[in-house]
């Protein structure tokens, strides 16, 4: 295979190739990704107040467009570029003329914190979100885009700036594979800021430039008022979209009986059954996702999500 050899020569070595195993990612699953960068379902699309079905396509559909100038309005213009301070300023309708960008900015904001080291079935969300990450990658390489990351392991973020370059994308991969196993090898050393996720945010909103395309995959376990803020203001020069890992268990109760989970080398023991935990578990999940959704729709971010484990 073509793209395996070139990752051998770029990596020097088999260190990358062995098998995750569903708990830590690796180049080969990054790579074999293409074929699957067309297929790629988003469920539950949701844009403003409505919901529709689609697939990753429908986040790269069209041409970016850079703002030009402003000019009078004239017959056939579309009203919805109409600027409307210049219009009030000047008592005459006045719009906005945008030229095609040849070469769009596609950036991914990629979560793999230690909170992400998390899956009941197949594989850990850290892993479903690097797979995602690839598809967008290759997508975006097939339009001919640049495409660009931000890698974020929970303390301080890498970044990638966009190219339309397979080798940068290789580049890109072996990262990923990397941080991805050394966050779950070692996790129990990572001490996460607060704040966490705004930090890779931050950095973000800093290098792109106005209209790229921005998909922040995450679970969202930072989702406090100063994250949402800098989602904000990215919101203001991109077009982002969220994309929400979940797990299965955390839409379906578990069966009832006892269970045994672990995290930083605590173990927790608790019993799952009866109507009252039933309802309480599902509201605090939905209420989760549905705050999400409410502040996407608000300041006109894209929401959708994927389940693990399914």
């Amino acid at each position: 295979m073509k793209l395996k050899r070139i990752a051998d020569k770029i990596f020097n070595g088999n260190e990358q190739t062995a098998k995750g195993q569903g708990l830590f990612v690796t180049v080969d699953d990054l790579i074999a990704q293409r074929r699957y960068a067309h297929q790629w379902q988003l469920s539950k699309l949701n844009q403003l107040t409505t919901e529709q079905t689609g697939d990753v396509k429908s986040a790269f559909k069209g041409r970016g467009m850079e703002f030009e100038e402003i000019r009078a309005y004239t017959f056939g213009d579309d009203v919805r570029d109409i600027d409307w301070r210049v219009t009030a300023r000047k008592q005459l309708p006045y719009t906005k003329l945008y030229a095609e960008e040849k070469d769009r900015e596609i950036y991914v904001l990629l979560d793999l914190s230690p909170y992400m080291l998390f899956g009941t079935k197949r594989e850990l969300k850290s892993v479903c979100a690097a797979k995602i990450a690839a598809r967008i990658g290759w997508q975006s390489l097939k339009n001919k885009d640049r495409f660009g990351m931000v890698l974020f392991d929970g303390n301080e973020p890498l970044l990638f700036k966009a190219q339309n370059s397979q080798a940068n994308m290789m580049l890109i991969f072996n990262k990923t594979a990397q941080m991805s196993r050394s966050v779950f090898e070692n996790f129990s050393h990572f001490e996460v800021e607060k704040n966490y996720l705004k930090k890779a945010i931050t950095l973000l909103e800093t290098v792109i430039k106005h209209r790229a395309i921005v998909f922040i995959i995450s679970d969202f376990s930072d989702f406090s008022y100063e994250t949402q803020q800098v989602m904000a203001m990215l919101s203001q020069k991109a077009k982002v979209t969220c994309v929400n890992i979940v797990d299965t268990i955390e839409k379906y109760p578990p069966l009832a009986g006892e269970y045994m989970a672990q995290y930083m080398g605590q173990q927790v023991v608790f019993s799952s059954g009866g109507e009252v935990f039933k309802k309480e578990y599902a509201d605090y999940f939905a209420n989760k996702r549905q705050h999400l959704i409410d502040f996407c729709r608000r300041f006109r971010l894209i929401y959708t999500e994927q389940t693990v484990g399914f």
